[in-house]
């Protein structure tokens, strides 16, 4: 038996493009909200057309970020688009964007408005800077918004510039914080019956991220660096090599875990040596127990040594690749990858919903739509348009 999604009663409008607005909405979707994406009638969301691989001439990438979403079009520039979206507001829960701030007010669509229609509607805003501030009206793209908020200044090796992660994090970390504070304003309207704005800024949630960052330079005047595969002063714990080519990461910071290790090593005196005795210690002496480790680890193939370091309780684990995720039991038995019929591109695999819920668990149950798939169920359905208004709306381009 089916069971029933927990956000199955919430419907969204989504009118933001790109990611870290839809991201959100594919969260929330996920999860079973009706998510009705609003996309410009000639082109649709850029997304539709990302992504380096394009079989039969598809986006890999639309099909994951849209995922359980229905589509209509809307060109929201004009007054007859405007207007439709106050409707779609009026039986809404939620109306997400990710447009710069004013962009709403400017088409008459400011918060304000939108409560006298509808009282209890969230409004959800992802920026890259927050809708107040100097810096509100500025363009602001996911990778800005990683280098304000810390993360780009302590990724990558100390002798090369600030790197990046070869994911949108920035973007995603704010469509997380936004599909956060939307849940959490959901539930106080509960309480209050009233709606109110969540404002999600891309640098913030990335410097919502940095742990003790702004505490150590104010109270020390300490400043992290870029230290590789490696945080100072956290020891062992790094990348090492094996016998056939490969590597492990292996965590043993812990002074129990790293008694495990020196056990597993057949080196238990290092347990109690003086440099290696206490987390502070094993910080200040870190390239030398690295070295050590590292002649250990090249005895041994990168299975074998695995199977000892697990059986002795050693947080330890491979680099992974997508294409080791296809072949690990591990990720089998939880269906961390689920397969999703595409009319397009046939059976198509992508990360299934996390985290799971025992009782209310989420689901994908279908890919990105095709642009203006849910016009018809959408407009003449949910608005109850008559087909005469329909008709205009498409003949002028509105629709």
């Amino acid at each position: 038996m089916t069971r029933p999604l927990p956000l199955r009663d919430v419907r969204v409008i989504e009118l933001g493009q790109l990611l870290a607005g839809p991201f959100c909405g594919q969260l929330l979707g996920d999860f079973g909200a009706e998510v009705i994406k609003v996309e410009d009638p000639t082109k649709g969301d850029p997304m539709r057309q990302w992504g380096r691989e394009k079989p039969h001439g598809r986006s890999l990438w639309w099909p994951v970020v849209a995922r359980n979403k229905k589509s209509v079009t809307c060109d929201l520039r004009t007054a007859d688009g405007q207007r439709l979206v106050r409707q779609l507001v009026g039986r809404a829960d939620v109306l997400l964007e990710n447009f710069r701030p004013g962009t709403l007010e400017r088409w008459g669509l400011a918060p304000e408005q939108l409560w006298e229609i509808n009282p209890r509607l969230v409004v959800t805003r992802v920026t890259g800077y927050g809708q107040t501030g100097p810096y509100a009206a500025r363009a602001g793209f996911g990778s800005i918004g990683e280098a304000m908020g810390g993360i780009r200044y302590v990724t990558g090796s100390a002798d090369q510039p600030p790197s990046r992660a070869g994911i949108s994090l920035g973007d995603s970390l704010a469509a997380m914080h936004a599909a956060l504070g939307t849940l959490v304003a959901l539930h106080e309207r509960n309480n209050s019956n009233k709606g109110q704005v969540v404002d999600a800024a891309i640098y913030e949630s990335v410097l919502g991220l940095m742990e003790s960052m702004l505490s150590e330079w104010q109270q020390a005047g300490y400043q992290r660096e870029r230290t590789g595969p490696v945080l100072p002063n956290v020891a062992p714990s790094n990348v090492y090599p094996t016998r056939d080519g490969d590597s492990v990461l292996i965590a043993a910071n812990q002074d129990s875990v790293f008694g495990r290790l020196a056990a597993v090593m057949e080196r238990p005196e290092l347990r109690d040596h003086p440099h290696y005795a206490t987390h502070g210690a094993r910080g200040e002496y870190m390239a030398e127990l690295d070295a050590l480790i590292a002649e250990w680890t090249a005895r041994y193939d990168t299975e074998d040594l695995l199977a000892r370091l697990h059986e002795a309780g050693v947080p330890a684990g491979r680099i992974y690749q997508a294409k080791d995720m296809f072949d690990d039991p591990h990720f089998a038995a939880r269906d961390a990858i689920v397969t999703v019929p595409d009319e397009a591109l046939g059976p198509i695999a992508m990360q299934n919903v996390f985290p799971k819920l025992s009782a209310s668990p989420g689901s994908v149950r279908r890919t990105g739509p095709a642009l203006g798939e849910h016009n018809d169920e959408i407009y003449r359905g949910l608005l109850g348009l008559s087909d005469e208004e329909f008709d205009r709306l498409t003949r002028a381009g509105t629709i």
